[in-house]
């Protein structure tokens, strides 16, 4: 492999590596709604991908490009998926299910964590559904508090999308569809925003 083959190698997994971390990091703003953050980054992805590509494309003779191509790609993956996982954008709207309910509650309350507690009643005994919107760069510090209280306290963690579209939305179509059987989400955000006033 001569000096010019292998600074094209390195370039071509250089290109892969930024293309596919920048597009990892665009999909989960896609999902979550930050729509000019993902466009800027979709852009910028697609400029640095189309060069590879056409490097690679451009010397078929030279079996090696591909194989950066490949390892780009694969290093490219991880990558973004750290960086996510680093940066945490948005909100998490986690589950806690436990029968500890007053004493997980209470800590987290003193934590200033906002609560809403839903009762619950299983053939094993009374539980409670505790619900915590928190940041997701906060969410395993919530999940390693819990299990002290509880080392077998169940959670479920569902992302939170950005609802932008609800501050435009005309307020007949928001009755309309809390009345179709979304009553529960509204109550959910009463009793957070109730915990959360009784804490000031």
């Amino acid at each position: 492999m001569n000096i010019t083959v292998f600074i094209t190698f390195s370039l071509i997994v250089l290109a892969r590596v930024t293309d596919v971390s920048l597009d990892t990091i665009r999909m989960v703003s896609v999902v979550q709604g930050r729509r000019v953050f993902a466009a800027v980054l979709g852009f910028f992805q697609a400029v640095v991908f189309i060069s590879a590509v056409a490097k690679v494309l451009q010397n078929m003779n030279q079996p090696v490009y591909a194989l950066a191509y490949g390892l780009g790609f694969a290093a490219g993956t991880y990558l973004g998926m750290t960086i996510e996982q680093r940066l945490a954008f948005g909100k998490q709207l986690v589950f806690l299910l436990t029968p500890k309910g007053a004493e997980l509650g209470a800590v987290l309350r003193a934590g200033n964590y906002g609560v809403a507690e839903i009762k619950g009643h299983t053939g094993d005994g009374d539980l409670t559904i505790i619900c915590v919107e928190i940041a997701r760069r906060e969410a395993q510090k919530l999940i390693h508090i819990a299990s002290v209280v509880d080392e077998h306290c169940a959670v479920i963690v569902h992302d939170i999308r950005r609802l932008d579209f609800v501050r435009h939305a005309h307020p007949k179509a928001i009755r309309a569809k809390t009345s179709a059987g979304f009553g529960w989400l509204t109550r959910l955000g009463n009793s957070l925003r109730w915990e959360r006033g009784n804490e000031n």
